[in-house]
């Protein structure tokens, strides 16, 4: 290993590092509690339902949701994506989502449209990864269910036009299910006029892996069947899982000391305050976008305005290479491939493989950019030679 200093930019994935408080909060918890939420009438299970109740308000509190009872909790995002997918749709049903989306959703859909007879379509972004508003609202006839966009690509870090959709769509049938995982923590998010609401908590929010939400609008709770079955740890007399709101979608334990450090990392949210970490995210998308889009040799797809992510490659080297030497020149860390969203590189035009993705954090730094920005001048003027 060199002797530079680490730059970590693969944020998009998970960030890192996690706070002091993120981590102190999960190892008091597993030190002092370490007790099952919901599984016990003894002080230290009634600390762990604390725990719990309070990290439903917080979430709850942050995306401006009536009940924290329609905050479900995860095991990650893709579960709670599936969790809504697979709790919604029937055979015959019909749904619109974008080239954009991750696989999460994608694959998911894919499943249902070969097995149960889901019909789908996929609208392509443009060139920045962004999918028109009116293109979705076109998609929309009168067997779709459920409207499914990320509110960023996590690609190109785009926004999508989530609002204008969702306004659109409030007074029909359809549903809307919006895929946050990349904005919530670091841009404003609200379910208003959403009727399903995902993120992972170990992104942009700050928490430990192991942690996401689903939120359910509670006029449509009981159209949300659970699709995994088991305890818990109320009603168990029955043999059938319970109706309400969470219990019916979080059977099994729950992740309390990663929830602990989640509620932490929340916390921390509410101390910043979200405007300053938008502001801070916007600071770094201009300096990632202004560094990037100068360089001879390097193709930037998109253009970072809002979120620090950015796509790039370099003519004459595989992502793949690129990032490798990144990593071993420059201990730059950064992801090459597909990113888990492979629909939307045949709109980029990066579908042979895929890009390079550079993705910053709220606590990331000028001169890690423009560390970053300098590799890939050394790079590209030695592909000259």
């Amino acid at each position: 290993m060199n002797n530079r200093p680490r730059i970590y930019l693969d944020h998009a994935a998970t960030s890192w590092p996690k706070s002091d408080a993120v981590t102190k909060a999960m190892v008091e918890f597993m030190q002092e509690c370490g007790a099952a939420a919901g599984r016990g009438g003894y002080a230290s299970a009634a600390v762990a339902d604390r725990l719990i109740t309070q990290t439903r308000r917080q979430i709850a509190s942050l995306v401006s949701a009536e009940s924290s009872d329609a905050i479900t909790f995860h095991s990650n995002g893709t579960s709670a994506l599936n969790a809504a997918i697979h709790g919604v749709l029937r055979a015959g049903d019909h749904v619109v989502t974008c080239a954009a989306e991750h696989n999460s959703v994608l694959r998911p859909l894919r499943y249902l449209e070969q097995h149960s007879s889901v019909q789908l379509t996929v609208v392509p972004v443009d060139a920045d990864g962004r999918v028109d508003a009116q293109q979705m609202l076109d998609a929309i006839d009168n067997d779709t269910r459920m409207v499914a966009l990320t509110h960023a690509s996590n690609v190109t870090g785009a926004v999508q036009p989530v609002k204008e959709i969702a306004s659109a769509i409030h007074d029909r049938a359809t549903l809307f299910l919006c895929d946050a995982a990349q904005t919530f923590g670091i841009l404003p998010v609200s379910v208003e006029g959403i009727d399903l609401l995902a993120a992972p908590g170990h992104k942009a929010s700050g928490g430990p892996l192991g942690t996401a939400f689903l939120y359910v609008d509670p006029s449509i709770e009981d159209q949300v069947t659970p699709f995994i079955q088991g305890g818990t740890g109320s009603q168990s007399e029955s043999m059938e899982m319970p109706t309400g709101m969470p219990s019916k979608l979080e059977p099994g334990n729950l992740n309390v000391p990663a929830l602990a450090g989640w509620s932490a990392a929340l916390r921390e949210i509410v101390d910043t305050g979200m405007d300053s970490r938008q502001q801070r995210g916007k600071e770094l998308a201009e300096r990632m976008n202004e560094s990037l889009s100068e360089i001879d040799g390097l193709s930037l797809y998109g253009h970072p305005d809002e979120l620090p992510i950015a796509s790039v490659t370099v003519e004459g080297l595989s992502p793949i290479d690129l990032a490798a030497i990144l990593d071993a020149e420059f201990r730059i860390e950064t992801r090459a491939g597909m990113h888990c969203a492979a629909a939307i590189h045949a709109c980029l035009g990066s579908e042979a493989e895929g890009t390079l993705r550079i993705s910053a954090g709220i606590e990331s730094t000028e001169s890690e950019l423009d560390a970053v920005a300098e590799a890939f001048r050394s790079i590209t003027a030695t592909m000259k030679i």
